[in-house]
């Protein structure tokens, strides 16, 4: 615990920072930059579990890991994204965040090997309290406002379903989370089992070595090829200056996207059409269509993006198929599926999805008591009723992570600046006395994903009004933050004349 000084009845540790920003990943490393462009006198640091910055793009190793969407949108809006490539692969998306935060100079602000196991609040000294856990080194960093970025998903372990027999398969077995740096997949026979984006990604980079490759699938997931290229980002790179080329391209990828996903709201039978007749050339009869046909509407679960049409191209060319059907147990030699038929493998990637986690697994308690997040009520889908100065970052399932997190730190600093100008130091949402009940809905609502049904009973609910609403839409959330008061009724202040907001930087 640092070393404590009394303030009239409270006891305050000496060290207490403005902000604890949990996470190092794409949200941390903006979240930090936002805050010193924004708040330069605010005392920031960053705690990030691993050993290494960057988060899921530091973490996955699997050949061809890239992103899923592209990097105009996924790239932070005070950044442009310079490269090429539209689409892009791991390892550059990892140098775009060290360069970032390079230039912004927030990597000396993080604290490595700090894993954040428990936070409390003390209403007394209104600061968290944040144990640090590594190994057997223990340690508390206190302060005044936490930013979470943990991201939504465990490190430590993917989802893996308890199959059949798996314990009887002889060959090797893998989850794309723990990609070993020595596989080799040369010559061998592979079985992906998966339908998501990782599975996706996986089979056209194997196929071009391996002997065979089999996507096996319990149910299929819509797909949309694009360019791995943006013609007219590049080509307005070469007739604007950077930002102002970035911008635009922003602007339209934007637009389209959100019109896409209006499109499937409104007229889902005519996207499923036109995804469907899109698929069905890409196979050009090398494949069955109805591998491609899902049970559900389009966006109804995340859309798979196939740069360039890789897979497509792989299934083609013959050096991977799709298979749909249950397993009924693994084998000594492979799988065996519902329908008799057996596959064989020497390699098995068990590509069957995350593990989702609230606050990145923290324990979290106010005043010794721990808190219930089933329970809460969700501000804007970024802060918890009950909550004292914790401002969380989910990114969008229908658009790209990084355009909410923009949003939410933009919206973070100009809070923080408001409590200064007010004297205010603890902010809680609070629901309004005064207005009726309201009908509690999922925190996210109206996507039928499995990795998100399994856990969306033990997260908060947003309501049926604003600004109790977590709408996963970005154009009308950017309107709203920029123009939202701070003084609305839902949020609740408290001061105190000897304190400041946070602690001013060291």
């Amino acid at each position: 615990m640092p070393e404590a000084e009394a303030s009239g009845s409270r006891v305050v540790p000496r060290e207490v920072v403005g902000v604890a920003i949990v996470g190092a990943g794409l949200s941390g490393i903006g979240a930090a930059c936002h805050l010193r462009r924004e708040c330069p006198d605010l005392s920031v640091v960053i705690l990030e579990a691993r050993e290494r910055l960057g988060g899921t793009w530091d973490l996955f190793r699997y050949p061809g890991v890239r992103s899923d969407s592209d990097m105009h949108t996924l790239g932070y809006d005070f950044r442009p994204w310079e490269a090429a490539e539209a689409i892009a692969d791991g390892p550059s998306i990892l140098k775009y965040l060290r360069d970032t935060a390079e230039s912004c100079g927030v990597e000396r602000l993080i604290q490595y090997r700090s894993p954040v196991k428990r936070a409390i609040w003390r209403s007394a000294g209104q600061y968290w309290e944040l144990h640090i856990e590594n190994g057997d080194a223990r340690r508390i960093q206190c302060a005044r406002f936490i930013h979470m970025c943990a991201g939504y998903y465990r490190y430590d372990h993917g989802h893996q379903p308890e199959f059949p027999g798996r314990s009887r398969f002889r060959g090797q077995w893998i989850h794309p989370q723990h990609w070993p740096e020595d596989l080799d997949y040369a010559g061998k026979r592979v079985l992906v089992v998966g339908s998501g984006a990782t599975a996706m990604t996986l089979v056209p980079s194997l196929a071009d070595e391996a002997a065979s490759v089999v996507m096996l699938q319990r149910s299929p997931t819509w797909v949309i090829s694009r360019p791995r290229q943006d013609r007219l980002a590049n080509l307005l790179r070469t007739v604007l200056p950077s930002r102002w080329a970035y911008a635009v391209t922003r602007w339209k990828n934007t637009r389209l996207g959100h019109w896409f996903y209006q499109r499937t709201r409104q007229r889902p039978e005519k996207v499923r059409a036109h995804l469907l007749k899109r698929a069905r050339h890409e196979l050009a009869g090398r494949g069955d269509i109805a591998d491609f046909t899902p049970s559900y509407d389009p966006w109804d679960q995340r859309l798979c993006l196939v740069p360039d049409s890789d897979l497509f191209r792989a299934l083609r060319e013959g050096g991977a198929r799709v298979v749909t059907a249950e397993i009924a147990e693994f084998t000594p030699r492979g799988v065996r599926l519902d329908d008799g038929r057996e596959l064989e493998a020497d390699i098995v990637v068990s590509a069957t999805g995350l593990e989702l986690q609230q606050m990145g697994g923290i324990e979290i308690q106010v005043d010794g008591e721990d808190f219930d997040f089933a329970t809460a009520w969700s501000y804007r889908g970024m802060m918890l009723t009950g909550l004292p100065n914790l401002v969380a970052v989910f990114g969008y399932i229908n658009a790209s992570w990084t355009l909410r997190a923009d949003l939410v730190s933009r919206w973070f600093c100009r809070l923080l600046e408001h409590m200064r100008r007010r004297g205010h130091t603890v902010v809680t949402p609070q629901l309004e006395p005064d207005r009726p009940p309201m009908e509690p809905r999922p925190w996210i609502d109206g996507f039928s994903a499995g990795y998100m049904r399994r856990v969306m009973h033990r997260y908060p609910r947003q309501g049926d009004r604003e600004p109790w609403i977590n709408s996963q839409d970005y154009l009308r959330e950017r309107r709203e933050f920029e123009r939202m008061s701070f003084d609305e009724p839902a949020l609740r202040y408290e001061s105190r004349a000897d304190e400041s907001v946070a602690g001013k930087a060291a």
